[in-house]
């Protein structure tokens, strides 16, 4: 049987103590696997790529060396969170990458989002790259794969960019969780400590805020779908929301309408929120939100988030609108 079939036998990690069990059986395999050896990590503080920090500090400590690359297009708060949780609390190995100025740059006057997204993914690589020929002694790297992957993609981790490192690097690599699936990443992640904003992270795209800032990205309106990403998250998470509703996001698009504000013309940009649940991201509904707290996220928006005039509500189901706008 293939290292990457999951057998029939094995039992879904669905309570704490099977969790325990498979991280002390994944460390003893890490052990064996990688010795006295490194590893490297790309730390994206998504729900994979952190599991698997977590895991692999537990296993081999300091000889895990996790990199943070930060391109301008990450949730607010989400970077300052990876670096307290891995370098401060966990004591982990962690190089921090201030590209955002890189990324931003190589994204200007872009439009299509196809373009935008293999920009994103390729850039990504690159400092990627950088940062790990700067290294000594790396000779193994880390990945978040999960069992959906490997079904999906025939073992290429492709969404995680690391994939396209040039060969003469010549990494092994270390797949901890990939006969997992999500909901047991989870619950392993759980187990390990990590904080329930991390484990419990909604899907996020690989591109991350560059596909809802539309169109070509720029810096202020980039700013725009980030603040009030946090007020719609924050929001969501005082009214019981949180972790019922599947996906939940701002997008701004580029256009403006006319609106008043302080008694005088403005032209400024909308904010759109959208809200789904599905099963499968094959089809979604629309979650059905009080207006009365539809009134005060729009008013905090407005209030709160410098160039907007409107917020809209996206009624549109999955089909025909997809869950992402780009």
């Amino acid at each position: 049987m293939s290292d990457n079939v999951r057998p029939e036998s094995m039992k879904r990690i669905e309570t704490p103590d099977l969790a325990n069990a498979f991280i002390a059986q994944q460390i003893e395999e890490i052990r064996n696997q990688v010795k006295d050896g490194k590893v490297l990590l790309a730390l994206s503080g998504g729900v994979d790529s952190s599991v698997v920090a977590a895991l692999l500090i537990k296993a081999i400590g300091k000889n895990l060396v996790c990199v943070h690359v930060n391109h301008g297009l990450l949730r607010q708060g989400e970077p300052e969170q990876v670096v307290r949780v891995f370098r401060e609390e966990m004591d982990a190995n962690l190089i921090y990458v201030d590209a955002v100025d890189r990324f931003l740059d190589k994204l200007k006057d872009v439009t299509d989002p196809e373009t935008k997204r293999k920009i994103i993914g390729a850039e990504f690589i690159r400092v990627f790259e950088e940062e790990a020929r700067k290294l000594d002694g790396i000779g193994f790297l880390a990945q978040g794969t999960i069992y959906p992957d490997i079904l999906e993609s025939d073992g290429v981790k492709a969404h995680h960019n690391v994939g396209g490192l040039p060969e003469d690097l010549k990494f092994e690599l270390v797949e901890p969780l990939k006969l997992l699936y999500k909901d047991e990443v989870r619950v392993v992640g759980k187990a390990l400590g990590l904080p329930d904003s991390m484990v419990y992270r909604q899907p996020f795209p690989g591109p991350g805020l560059g596909v809802r800032c539309l169109g070509a990205i720029t810096r202020d309106r980039l700013e725009c779908v980030r603040q009030s990403d946090a007020i719609l998250r924050e929001e969501f998470a005082r009214n019981g929301l949180e972790g019922k509703v599947w996906q939940y996001f701002t997008i701004v698009p580029d256009f403006k309408s006319v609106g008043v504000k302080d008694g005088k013309r403005c032209f400024e940009w909308p904010v759109i929120i959208r809200a789904v649940n599905t099963k499968d991201a094959m089809t979604a509904t629309v979650e059905d939100i009080p207006f009365s707290l539809l009134s005060h996220i729009t008013d905090r928006i407005l209030k709160e988030v410098k160039n907007v005039n409107r917020v809209c509500y996206d009624m549109t189901p999955k089909p025909c609108g997809t869950i992402e706008w780009e």
